[in-house]
């Protein structure tokens, strides 16, 4: 451990400090007191070893070009860290550069995927569909700038909140982690879809329907148990699915331009104009600060969660949010037109779950996305086993990633907030500048994936049925969730079915999963009931005695 302080003398410092108070105190204090002690003392190990100059330059790296990343739909951060593998070990990196770096350019995507979603309602990542909620209406009334600056610093609340926690008791929610099975998973995003029903819009039809949608694109492609074509039609092309960046495009990006091109008259090209503030104030603070607070605690614990991430996260956390909101503030609700505690909940649960899905990944060797699965790839490339016992075996590398996660954080909202000017002066342009870039930049994202002009096709297809479905008045968003969350629900329902041998019981056998029955139960029933038990009241109110 001695090796890494002779980077950064401040490290040294304060690991010296911190080891001499542990020692003085290990005596005469509890236990709980001497693991924080010896946490704080690990923590300062690990500053020492990002704030070496290497390791600081490759976070900086990171945070821009995962802001560049978050922001062009289709290249999200799993292909950018793939990308990096080959190039880390050609640099010759140590193990804990390459996963700073990489983890670096896996948090700036949060914060990227915002900006698209927020100024041309084109979410860059699936996590930041909720995020185009409330943030795009924001822009459309002039206040991009204050959507912009209150994203980029909820985003820094939630994941410092998240690193934080981290540090704190990632043992121990480790193995609350644990406890979450097939079953329980199952449960789960049941839950979740029931909130995005119940909660989400005034219209829960319309909601389910659009749910089912979702699910239904989940289901093309290859059986990954029998090896079966689904709903392919003969086609090479389906043959692997419908890539997420296909179906995100065409659903936001082509039908809000046929939408914007639909609202032209006469030919004149309507302009969005930028006014108002470019920077959130204190009394804007002051009014989201409890909605960060809640989206931060949601995404943390939902991101231990192996596979549930920030998709899951920022569904809850403004599901929540709304119903909060609602029973507290009804007359000051403006959700689905721009509310800003919806977009501070959001922003901060899903930045706060990119980094809680480091905990099962550190502690037991267990993937919770994608880009966390490629690092722990690049993990055994440097024949390091991850698991309990890599906080012993690989101070170095546990400490000096989670102390990087802070550093990194910083460096994104200083790069975030300077340029919200900038962002926000893109609704400034006219749309017939912005529609042809809208269009190159969602080809290009769409055909980078695959290179295959099917995709394209099926782009503008998708694009023109979500034209006529938003004309009707279906929710997009839902549709969204339940294509990602649509895979989750198929491998734990398979699996919890097999090790009943098809008993469906299997289901809520768990004392987890009939917790998480009974809330979605109540989140459907509670909203259809309600006017029917006002009305009741209303009514033995009125009644004459």
């Amino acid at each position: 451990m001695a090796r890494a302080y002779h980077r950064c003398g401040a490290g040294n410092i304060l690991l010296s400090a911190f080891r001499q108070t542990a020692r003085r105190h290990s005596a005469r204090r509890p236990v709980r007191r001497i693991y924080l002690m010896e946490t704080l003392s690990y923590l300062a190990h690990g500053f020492g070893i990002a704030l070496a100059p290497t390791n600081l330059l490759l976070a900086a790296i990171g945070a821009i070009v995962g802001t560049m990343v978050g922001v062009l739909p289709g290249l999200g951060p799993i292909n950018a860290v793939a990308m990096l593998v080959p190039v880390v070990f050609a640099l010759g990196l140590t193990p804990e550069s390459s996963l700073i770096l990489m983890a670096a350019i896996y948090i700036g995507s949060e914060y990227g995927g915002r900006i698209s979603a927020i100024l041309l309602n084109v979410p860059g990542e699936a996590s930041a569909v909720m995020t185009a909620i409330e943030g795009y209406p924001l822009a459309r009334q002039g206040k991009a700038g204050i959507a912009l600056s209150l994203s980029a610093w909820t985003s820094f609340v939630g994941s410092a909140i998240a690193t934080l926690g981290i540090v704190i008791a990632a043992p121990l929610l480790a193995r609350w982690a644990l406890a979450f099975g097939p079953i329980e998973y199952v449960a789960l995003m049941v839950f979740a879809f029931a909130c995005l029903t119940g909660l989400l819009t005034d219209q829960p039809v319309k909601a389910l329907l659009a749910i089912m949608l979702g699910l239904g694109i989940s289901t093309i492609g290859i059986d990954a148990n029998s090896g079966v074509y689904r709903y392919t039609f003969d086609s090479p092309n389906l043959v692997d699915g419908v890539q997420f960046a296909t179906v995100v495009i065409g659903l936001f990006a082509i039908s809000e331009l046929l939408i914007m091109l639909e609202s032209m008259k006469g030919g004149a090209a309507p302009r969005i104009e930028q006014l108002g503030r470019p920077l959130f104030n204190r009394a804007e603070m002051k009014f989201t600060n409890a909605a960060t607070m809640r989206g931060s605690l949601i995404g943390f614990f939902v991101g231990i969660l192996p596979g549930a991430g920030g998709t899951v996260a920022s569904a809850l956390a403004y599901t929540t949010e709304k119903r909060v909101v609602e029973r507290t503030d009804p007359e000051g609700s403006r959700f689905g037109q721009g509310d800003m505690r919806g977009l501070a909940s959001v922003e901060a649960a899903n930045n706060s779950a990119s980094n809680s899905n480091f905990i099962p990944m550190l502690t037991l060797g267990i993937p919770s996305s994608g880009t966390t699965a490629i690092m722990l790839g690049v993990l055994t490339l440097y024949n390091i086993t991850p698991g309990p016992a890599l906080f012993r075996s690989q101070p170095d590398l546990v400490w000096g990633l989670i102390a990087s996660l802070f550093i990194g954080n910083v460096f994104l909202l200083a790069i975030n907030i300077p340029l919200v000017g900038l962002f926000a002066r893109m609704l400034s342009v006219p749309a017939w500048v912005l529609v042809p870039f809208i269009v190159v930049v969602s080809t290009i994202g769409v055909y980078s994936g695959k290179s295959t002009t099917f995709d394209l096709v099926l782009m503008v297809a998708l694009g023109v049925g979500a034209y006529f479905l938003r004309r009707f008045g279906v929710p997009m968003a839902p549709l969204i969730l339940g294509l990602v969350l649509g895979k989750i629900l198929e491998q734990s329902l398979r699996r919890a079915l097999s090790l009943s041998a098809g008993d469906v019981a299997i289901l809520w056998s768990s004392p987890i999963a009939i917790v998480l029955w009974v809330m979605a139960a109540l989140v459907l029933l509670v909203p259809l009931l309600m006017p029917r038990f006002r009305r009741w009241r209303e009514e033995a109110i009125t009644e004459p005695d």
